[in-house]
């Protein structure tokens, strides 16, 4: 996430924080800062294990001086046009300023889902790529760069250098292994951590020890009630799948091609550059027949299809914010429809600073604090 001014001008502030802060790491450029939540699997905890180090991260930022935690997913009033290094020694953060830019200076969430079979968390990740952009439909929140209206919803996922460019559906762990090992043998990766789609495999020892899956795509969701709804709903499509085990595209899919993991890559990269465009409106081409579905209806198919699973799993709770996301909208939704009623774009930004800080104080306040005992 970015830190910055009350005003919405973002600073770059990150060599700071993470001497100061444990829990925090920089990103090559020092307008972003980012922080991982422990792998728990209750709810309740992780939305305190969001909400507690962005206090402790706001408690520092006063101290030096009058600065706060930016929304949004892009660089949104300006200064695009520069990087800035947060560790000028680094030689890949060199490589990442020198290749990409500030096309990566993005604030975004990723979700992880532990999976211990391999061979599931690579059928997970095949049906996941090819819903991925429906996540990214319920999180865009990055309609403005540097001060305009850019025409896309998530102009973070636009603009951002998915690598290497092509990358197959993943038939098996073997798979996965000879595919990572010929790319960085190719260069096309410079390590194991250079894959950047919208889903990936993950673990402490990759490609060889995967333990999880990784959605990556989607903008940063400030709002921690909206962000545990969308991990809720991804992990219950895979319970779902983990239940069904010919819930995958390499077997589900009715698209008549010769070469069916060419045609469903076309499909998936087709379908996010639609949601980057229009999230929630953006018509889709299905994965299992190739028809035509608003993302909007297609969360909603789906969500009909989990919500018995994630009631008898006990979590449904959780999903039902996603109702009012489908109404409401977004957020680059809701932002954008303030603009178009007249609202300059600074001010959009300055009031969404003002209503993230008072939702994590109300939310902390709420349901993190520690229980007394007599």
């Amino acid at each position: 996430m970015y830190t910055g001014t009350p005003q919405g001008n973002i600073v770059g502030l990150s060599d700071k924080i993470v001497k100061e802060l444990d829990g925090f790491v920089r990103e090559p450029d020092s307008r972003n800062v980012e922080y991982t939540t422990a792998p728990y699997t209750n709810y309740d905890r992780i939305l305190c294990a969001l909400l507690k180090p962005r206090q402790k991260l706001r408690n520092y930022l006063k101290t030096l001086g009058n600065y706060t935690i930016i929304p949004g997913s892009t660089l949104s009033l300006g200064n695009s046009d520069r990087f800035y290094r947060s560790d000028p020694n680094n030689p890949y953060h060199g490589y990442i300023e020198n290749t990409y830019g500030t096309n990566v200076v993005t604030a975004s969430v990723h979700i992880n889902i532990g999976i211990s079979d391999p061979e599931k968390l690579l059928q997970a990740c095949r049906l996941i790529r090819m819903e991925a952009p429906l996540l990214l439909a319920l999180s865009a929140s990055s309609p403005f760069l540097d001060g305009k209206v850019t025409g896309f919803h998530s102009t973070r996922w636009q603009m951002f250098p998915k690598t290497p460019s092509i990358v197959p559906l993943f038939t098996s762990h073997n798979h996965f292994i000879q595919w990572t090992e010929e790319q960085l043998t190719a260069g096309t990766m410079k390590n194991v951590r250079h894959l950047w789609s919208s889903v990936r495999p993950n673990g402490d020892n990759r490609p060889y020890n995967l333990n999880r899956l990784e959605l990556r795509i989607c903008d940063l969701i400030i709002d921690p009630i909206a962000l545990l709804a969308i991990t809720a709903l991804l992990e219950a499509r895979i319970s779902q799948m983990l239940t069904q085990p010919t819930l995958d595209p390499l077997q589900q899919s009715r698209l008549a091609t010769n070469n069916l993991n060419e045609e469903l890559i076309a499909i998936a990269d087709k379908n996010e550059l639609a949601v980057a465009h229009n999230s929630l409106d953006a018509e889709l081409q299905h994965w299992k027949d190739g028809r035509t579905i608003t993302a909007k209806d297609w969360i909603e198919e789906i969500y009909q299809e989990v919500f018995p699973l994630a009631k008898q799993q006990g979590y449904s709770c959780f999903l039902l914010p996603l109702k009012t996301i489908l109404r409401e909208g977004n957020k680059a939704q809701q932002w954008l429809n303030l603009h178009q009623q007249g609202k300059n774009i600074p001010s959009i930004i300055q009031q969404a600073i003002v209503n993230t800080a008072q939702q994590e104080k109300d939310l902390e306040s709420k349901l993190c604090q520690p229980i007394l005992v007599a």
